[in-house]
């Protein structure tokens, strides 16, 4: 009973072992994580459209509900920049941002989100993230990041501008040039230039001063605090509020009451989509992260309970007035940096976040706008990583296109419109691949039992059996290709009487395929040829048990290609096998250069 309970309550299995030592760790992260996610969370909530005090309440109830659930001993959740964007996306054409009927949907966005994670670990879907290939994520993520750089920089400037898309983004942008407000401008710029000084060369300046390594780091960290303070200190003292620079304004002081979200049907309909979206995004980030990050200190995490985890959080979000959240890279990866040791650190971070609501709130008044966007575009550039596409091109252009349709697709339609056009692309560019598997006639290595491709080693190959290797699994896509290529290298060797079909990466025969090697062995038997199977995995062995074609095919199925020789044409393998005793063991072939590697490409 215990330990089916730990299963569902991970937080039981660490708390057991907790000391002195990992509190006090846990306590110096939190602190860490605390001031860098208060800046974060107020902008990323004015990134969402919605009032700047609900990203503190989306960092209050969804990191406890974490601390509970959740499996990574590093991972920190709350508001993040691309689920902000997305909320946005999904909430912006129904509601005007800020009004009582966005802050709800805005709810009901996170409750529907929570449901599906929680639907999606009870049914063990977790493999739906999968359709999110790395490419389409690498390139939503940075698409997304430049949408939102863009979308801030409004706020810099102190303009009104506004767009769906990266053109009509920069097209608003270049029409309120114009109108510039210089102060704003001021504090924003320079919010900017600290921020980025601050992340890339505070560390190195503090280390060079005599300062550890590690506390050099910490100490940069706070950067985000600071401007925070320093700017709401300009603007108090110079008046800059009435000059026209816009602030934050009240936010109101207390803890979030409880509440459900509005229980409309028709909007939740509209929602679905965006929230399958959004936790798809959010579960492979938050696992991606996670998984990286338990590797280093060789932890390991539970995909499924992190599903648990993240659903449970977005559920509290949404009972405690913010809006969809899930695991953020960068805070993270300072949460791990600064030494956390549990999912408690989380815990202590919502305690001071709910402390700030609770006595500082009222210090953000004067806090302009543009701080926030800086916050924001110092923190969405560095997910930016255009490297990443000459980086996938020179390896696979299929992946590289699905990459590009992706960056597109956010940039030019809009966030939902590119992911789901780099996922289609993606499996598209799958079946087409698959459509058409890598098939190679093998022969035997001298001096061995292995076969290898006859165009890329010097092999014995046999005059009275051809052996054929499927390097794809067989099915739907590919059936008809398989009998047409057959056909053809059959009409390439009319000598031959028997030929194997090599089967060592054949993971799945589904209908269709079976019933393409049923007219193969057919077609074969008229030829005067007989159609048998080599290394049949088991599970596929089990398949075609369950189906009458092993016993109509009329061949054999042997445990390996060489044991198919040495039965079909004893001589040729005895001959492959003598060649050892006289120095003439086998060896590769030259091998062209190819520009590109594709899916034809011969194989060993």
């Amino acid at each position: 009973m215990r330990e089916r309970l730990a299963r569902y309550l991970p937080c039981l299995e660490w708390a057991r072992q907790y000391d002195r030592e990992a509190a006090g760790k846990d306590g110096l992260a939190a602190v860490i994580v605390t001031l860098m996610l208060i800046p974060q969370s107020l902008a990323y909530a004015m990134l969402a459209g919605l009032p700047p005090v609900t990203g503190l309440y989306a960092s209050i109830l969804p990191l406890l509900a974490y601390t509970l659930f959740g499996t990574s001993r590093a991972l920190a959740v709350g508001p993040v920049a691309v689920v902000s964007l997305m909320t946005a996306a999904a909430l912006g054409p129904l509601f005007a941002a800020g009004s009582a009927e966005y802050a709800g949907a805005a709810l009901l966005l996170a409750m529907l989100s929570g449901a599906m994670l929680l639907l999606m670990a009870v049914l063990r879907l977790g493999f739906l993230a999968n359709f999110l290939s790395h490419p389409v994520i690498s390139g939503f993520i940075s698409a997304s990041g430049i949408l939102i750089a863009l979308g801030q920089l409004k706020h810099i400037l102190g303009i009104q501008a506004s767009g769906e898309h990266a053109i009509e983004l920069l097209q608003g942008l270049l029409l309120g040039l114009p109108a510039t407000h210089l102060p704003t401008l001021a504090i924003g710029g320079s919010s900017l230039v600290f921020l980025f000084l601050v992340r890339n060369k505070l560390s190195g300046w503090l280390q060079a001063a005599g300062f550890t390594p590690r506390l050099a780091g910490n100490l940069s960290k706070a950067g985000p605090v600071v401007a925070l303070l320093a700017s709401v200190l300009a603007v108090s003292l110079l008046g800059l509020a009435d000059a026209g620079v816009r602030v934050v304004g009240a936010v109101p002081t207390g803890l979030p009451a409880f509440s459900l979200p509005p229980l409309d049907l028709g909007l939740a309909t509209q929602l679905l989509p965006a929230a399958l979206l959004i936790s798809l995004i959010g579960f492979v980030e938050s696992v991606s992260v996670a998984q990286t990050l338990a590797a280093k200190r060789r932890q390991r995490i539970e995909p499924n309970q992190e599903l648990i985890a993240l659903g449970s959080a977005n559920v509290a979000a949404a009972l405690s007035g913010g809006f969809p959240v899930t695991g953020g890279f960068a805070r993270s990866v300072v949460n791990f940096d600064a030494g956390a040791q549990t999912p408690l650190a989380g815990a202590l971070t919502a305690v001071g976040i709910a402390i700030t609501v609770l006595f500082f709130t009222p210090l953000f008044h004067n806090l302009p706008q543009a701080v926030l966007a800086a916050t924001i575009i110092v923190a969405v550039l560095s997910l930016v990583d255009l490297g990443a596409l000459k980086r996938t091109w020179r390896y696979s252009r299929q992946d590289a296109a699905a990459m590009v349709a992706t960056m597109l697709g956010v940039l030019l339609v809009g966030v939902e419109a590119g992911i789901l056009l780099g996922v289609g692309l993606s499996l598209l560019l799958f079946l087409w691949r698959t459509s058409q598997p890598h098939m190679a006639v093998v022969g035997q290595l001298p001096g061995s039992e292995h076969f290898r491709n006859i165009e890329r080693f010097a092999v014995v190959e046999s005059p009275k059996v051809l052996s054929v290797r499927v390097d794809e699994s067989l099915y739907f896509p590919n059936a008809r290709y398989l009998e047409d290529h057959i056909a053809a290298l059959v009409s390439q060797h009319p000598e031959v009487e028997h030929l194997v079909l090599m089967c060592p990466a054949v993971n799945l025969i589904d209908a269709s395929a079976l019933e393409s090697l049923e007219a193969i062995s057919v077609r074969l038997k008229v030829g005067g040829i007989q159609l048998h199977l080599s290394e049949v995995k088991g599970p596929v062995m089990d398949r075609l048990r369950q189906s009458d074609f092993l016993e109509h095919f009329g061949g054999k199925v042997f445990i390996s290609q060489f044991e198919a020789l040495a039965e079909l044409d004893p001589q040729t393998t005895h001959h492959a096998l003598s060649l050892r005793r006289h120095g003439l063991a086998g060896s590769p072939l030259p091998l062209k250069p190819t520009v590109q590697e594709s899916d034809s490409e011969k194989r060993p």
